[in-house]
């Protein structure tokens, strides 16, 4: 497909290598792209993999899915024809490659080529990219496509290390590994848990499921489309609209319960009940339910996770793991002999400005900037970081309704604002920070009423208790504050300061 014409931003300084570099080529990676072309802006992807789809790419463990609708977790403008109500791994992944070949993203990206850290240069207004290799890119502006979920957590216990079996994290699965007849212990009974634990039930001899917290879980929606059914949404504009609308408006009504009154949640939690029976040991089910509020921690989907523990191959062990030796865990006081160790364990989400060296103006650290908790308006700028722009940044993430639809707005916002320096010849674009600052303020007042402060820890809160992830509201509340951009929130710089003759030297090498 034929793209507009690009322009480079302002007045172009001499070794720019782009407009604008955007680190990470998932799903907010390429929706950035695609937004940039639209906008007529050039920019470079720098993608640490060999491949795009991020979260999608990395995330192969046996049983991987998506807990959002299919045709809810897709871009808007590239529908899909999907298989199923909820998409598996490989097909998500699929779906990434095919939109990225489409809108001809490929020769854009840069491959194998892991970001380690970002800085401003306060004498001519850009941004350098550090990458592992050495190498580096310069352009106007950076922006953030990185993800949550793409540094791998793992639980302080004692021995960790000392395993001599295998050990893998459900986010660095390793299928070289033949798992059938080992004895497994699963750590962790989060998201990718409740997946991975019926297939390792399928194989193991004996599977220890390691519980230190029970989760809610709903029973999951999920059947195949029949032919017709996937012929009349990909042929049908309208009918494929309609659908897609039901289920943004049945998830979005979901919040009421995460964000206005907790109390609304009881009611999914009879259905989570219900779900419970399936489980036939009557301690094992008491084990398995939860004493919080459904949604304080996130809210899971399985259809075979509690049918798993039916299995006389399948043992729960609550209490949270206290050591691990050369071949066995321990919890309970109790050692459990196994061959081999999968960590469920998530990833390191509120720690993100210890993931990557960013320093903005006058050598500012992210680190310092925020040492009290993330922060950035509209989850996408933070003043002291000029032409810097975040996607899934602070209070962005979303417990009830499609993190593309996230997404599609920040991209949209973003690209409005690098068309609108590049309009004014602007070369820096940076927020207030009393903009940020009422921000800041609106979202920590949203979520002390939220169910996420209803009393339980999860990796939603900060070690300070602070939400500093999703967003405390409906997602057509974030829409509607991000559907335009407006530079009142914004300073900005049209010449570029005047350089001493070595200055501008080194400016050029």
């Amino acid at each position: 497909m034929s793209q507009p014409a690009t322009q480079v931003l302002a007045n172009s300084t001499t070794g720019l290598d782009a407009s604008v570099l955007i680190v990470g080529a998932g799903f907010s990676g390429m929706a950035m792209a695609i937004a940039l072309q639209k906008a007529g802006v050039d920019f470079i992807i720098l993608e640490k993999g060999n491949d795009v789809g991020g979260t999608w790419r990395d995330n192969v463990y046996p049983g991987a899915a998506c807990d959002v609708p299919s045709h809810m977790y897709c871009y808007s403008f590239e529908p899909n024809r999907w298989s199923r109500s909820f998409a598996a791994q490989p097909e998500i992944f699929d779906y990434t490659k095919n939109v990225a070949q489409k809108y001809q993203l490929y020769p854009h990206i840069r491959f194998n080529v892991e970001v380690t850290g970002a800085h401003y240069n306060d004498d001519n207004c850009t941004w350098q990219v550090d990458t592992a290799s050495g190498q580096q890119f310069r352009a106007r502006a950076v922006v953030s496509a990185r993800g949550a979920l793409h540094i791998p957590s793992y639980p302080n216990i004692k021995g960790l290390h000392d395993f001599k079996g295998v050990t893998m994290h459900s986010a660095k699965w390793d299928h070289s590994v033949d798992l059938q007849g080992k004895r497994i212990a699963v750590i962790g009974t989060g998201a990718s848990a409740i997946q991975v634990v019926p297939e390792m039930a399928k194989v193991a001899s004996e599977l220890y499921v390691f519980q230190r917290t029970p989760a809610w879980v709903l029973p999951k929606a999920d059947f195949a489309f029949k032919e017709e059914t996937k012929d009349k949404y990909e042929k049908s504009l309208l009918a494929r609209k309609w659908y897609r609308n039901k289920i943004y408006w049945i998830l979005e009504a979901s919040a009421a319960g995460f964000v206005i009154d907790p109390r609304i949640m009881k009611y999914g939690q009879k259905l989570a009940y219900k779900n419970l029976q399936r489980v036939k040991d009557e301690k094992t089910r008491a084990a398995l339910t939860p004493n919080y509020t459904m949604g304080c921690k996130r809210v899971l989907l399985s259809n075979s996770y509690y049918p798993a523990f039916n299995q006389d191959n399948v043992h729960l062990v609550g209490g949270g793991v206290t050591e691990i030796s050369e071949n066995s865990v321990m919890a309970n006081g109790q050692d459990y002999p196994v061959d081999v160790i999968i960590y469920c364990t998530g990833f390191d989400v509120t720690n993100q400005a210890n993931q990557f060296d960013i320093t903005g103006k006058h050598g500012k650290s992210i680190q310092t900037h925020w040492k009290n908790g993330m922060h950035a308006y509209l989850g996408i700028s933070s003043y002291d970081f000029p032409n810097a722009f975040f996607l899934l940044g602070p209070n962005t993430g979303l417990g009830h309704n499609s993190i593309i639809f996230m997404i599609e707005s920040q991209a949209s916002y973003i690209a409005q604002a690098l068309k609108y320096m590049k309009k004014h010849k602007l070369n820096t674009l940076e927020v207030k920070q009393e903009a940020e600052d009422e921000f800041v303020q609106d979202m920590q007042k949203q979520s002390d009423k939220s169910v996420w402060k209803s009393g339980c820890n999860s990796w939603y809160l900060d070690e300070t208790g602070r939400n500093t992830t999703l967003w405390p509201s409906f997602t057509f509340m974030y829409w509607l504050k991000t559907r335009s951009f407006d530079p009142a929130r914004y300073t900005s710089e049209k010449k570029l300061p005047r350089l001493n003759p070595i200055k501008r030297l080194l400016a050029k090498v």
